[in-house]
C-alpha cells in the first residue's frame, strides 16, 4: 500500500512539472507598422516614430533675401516610408534658448522637402537666429531636427503696417516716381522736386514712427515749402489731403523746419515763430524721426545730438485708409517747388508701430 502511495505522489510531481513547463513565455510579436505614434516618449521626448527632418536652407549663418525655411522630410520608422506628416517649425534666438516666433505647423505636401514662411512674427533685421523643425501627426511629435543658424534679411520689406527700406542695396521696396540715383552703400538721391518714393501700407499705422537718415541737405536749398517726407490718405493732393502729414525743410526762408499733422478730429502744425531755423551741413547725416501716439513730435538728430525737437498733442485717431507714405512728396497745388527737397540722399527708412531698431545706420 505504501509503494502505491509513492508512485501516485511521483506521478503528481511529474504532472506538476510538465504543467509548469507548458506555462513558458509566448513567442514575441513583431511591432505593428500601422501606428507610427506611441504613448511612450523616447529619450528625446518624441512620441512619433519618425526620423528627424534635415534643415536645408537657411543654414550655417546664411542671410537669405527672404525668410523661407526649407527642410528635407521625415520618414516613418515602422510604418510605410510613404506615410505623410505635417511639420512644426520653431524659430529661436541666437543662443538657442528662447522661442522668438510662435510655433507653426504646416502641411507636408508632396515632394521630398517642406517649406515654411513666417507671417505671424517680425525678426530684427540683420540679426542672428536659429531654427528647427519636427514631424507631427495628430498629437504625436517626432524628434527635432538639429538647430540651424541664420541671419535675418538685411533687405527691405513692406509687411502689414511696417516698412523697412535700407536703400543702400540699389533697390527699394517702394515705388519710384521721377528721377533718382542709387549710390551703393550710401542711399538714394532724389534728383528733382518731382522725385519721390511712395509706399502703400497694407494696414493703417494709427500710432507709430516714421524715421529716415538724410545726407546732402544744406541750410539753403532750392525751392520754397519743400518736403523731406510725408504721409496721406490715398493719393489725392497732398496739400489738401484729409490725413496729411508733411515734414518740410524749406528753402525760402532757408533752413526753416515746419510740419503739419491732420488726424480724424484735429490738425496740429507749426505756425509763425514755431517754424525754427536749423543750420544743416550737407556733408553730415541727420536722423529725422516723426512719432504720433496722441502727440505728434518731430525730432532731428546729428551724431546722437538733438538739433530739433517739437511736438503737439492732437485729438482723434490717425486713420488714413489707404495709408501712403512718401520719401520726399508728390507735387500738390502749391506747385513743384513745394514738393521734394531736390538732391537729398536718403537711407534706412523705418515706418512701424515699433521703435527704430538699434544699429540701423
Amino acid at each position: 500500500m505504501q509503494h502505491k502511495r509513492l508512485v501516485a505522489c511521483a506521478s503528481v510531481v511529474i504532472l506538476a512539472v510538465a504543467a509548469a513547463c507548458s506555462d513558458g513565455p509566448e513567442s514575441p510579436v513583431s511591432p505593428s507598422g500601422s501606428e507610427p505614434g506611441s504613448n511612450a516618449a523616447a529619450a528625446d521626448g518624441s512620441t512619433l516614430k519618425a526620423t528627424a527632418p534635415t534643415p536645408q536652407s537657411p543654414i550655417n549663418n546664411q542671410q537669405p533675401d527672404s525668410m523661407v525655411f526649407v527642410a528635407g522630410k521625415s520618414t516613418a520608422t515602422f510604418a510605410s516610408p510613404s506615410m505623410t506628416f505635417s511639420y512644426e517649425f520653431e524659430i529661436r534666438n541666437s543662443g538657442n534658448t528662447a522661442t522668438v516666433c510662435p510655433a507653426a505647423i504646416v502641411a507636408g505636401g508632396s515632394g521630398s522637402t517642406v517649406s515654411y514662411t513666417p507671417t505671424t512674427c517680425t525678426l530684427e533685421f540683420d540679426q542672428p537666429y536659429s531654427w528647427r523643425v519636427r514631424a507631427v501627426q495628430n498629437t504625436a511629435r517626432g524628434p527635432w531636427s538639429a538647430s540651424s543658424t541664420f541671419r535675418a534679411p538685411a533687405g527691405g520689406y513692406i509687411r502689414g503696417n511696417e516698412v523697412y527700406d535700407p536703400l543702400t542695396n540699389g533697390k527699394t521696396v517702394g515705388e519710384i516716381v521721377g528721377p533718382v540715383t542709387f549710390i551703393p552703400g550710401v542711399g538714394v538721391r532724389l534728383e528733382t522736386y518731382g522725385s519721390y518714393i511712395q509706399y502703400r501700407l497694407p494696414e493703417t499705422l494709427a500710432q507709430g514712427e516714421f524715421s529716415l537718415i538724410i545726407n546732402n541737405v544744406a541750410t539753403n536749398t532750392e525751392g520754397g515749402k519743400t518736403k523731406v517726407f510725408a504721409m496721406s490718405e490715398g493719393l489725392s493732393d497732398i496739400v489738401t489731403n484729409d490725413r496729411r502729414m508733411t515734414v518740410e525743410k524749406r528753402g525760402d526762408p532757408e533752413g526753416i523746419v515746419a510740419w503739419r499733422f491732420i488726424s480724424h478730429e484735429d490738425q496740429v502744425d507749426t505756425e509763425g515763430a514755431e517754424r525754427e531755423f536749423v543750420p544743416f551741413d550737407p556733408s553730415l547725416p541727420y536722423l529725422w524721426t516723426a512719432t504720433w501716439n496722441g502727440v505728434f513730435n518731430l525730432r532731428i538728430q546729428q551724431a546722437g545730438a538733438t538739433v530739433y525737437s517739437k511736438g503737439k498733442a492732437y485729438q482723434g485717431a490717425y486713420d488714413p485708409n489707404p495709408h501712403y507714405a512718401f520719401i520726399g512728396s508728390p507735387e500738390g497745388r502749391s506747385g513743384p517747388d513745394a514738393a521734394t527737397v531736390p538732391g537729398m540722399v536718403v537711407r534706412q527708412v523705418w515706418i512701424s508701430p515699433r521703435p527704430r531698431p538699434a544699429g540701423m545706420q
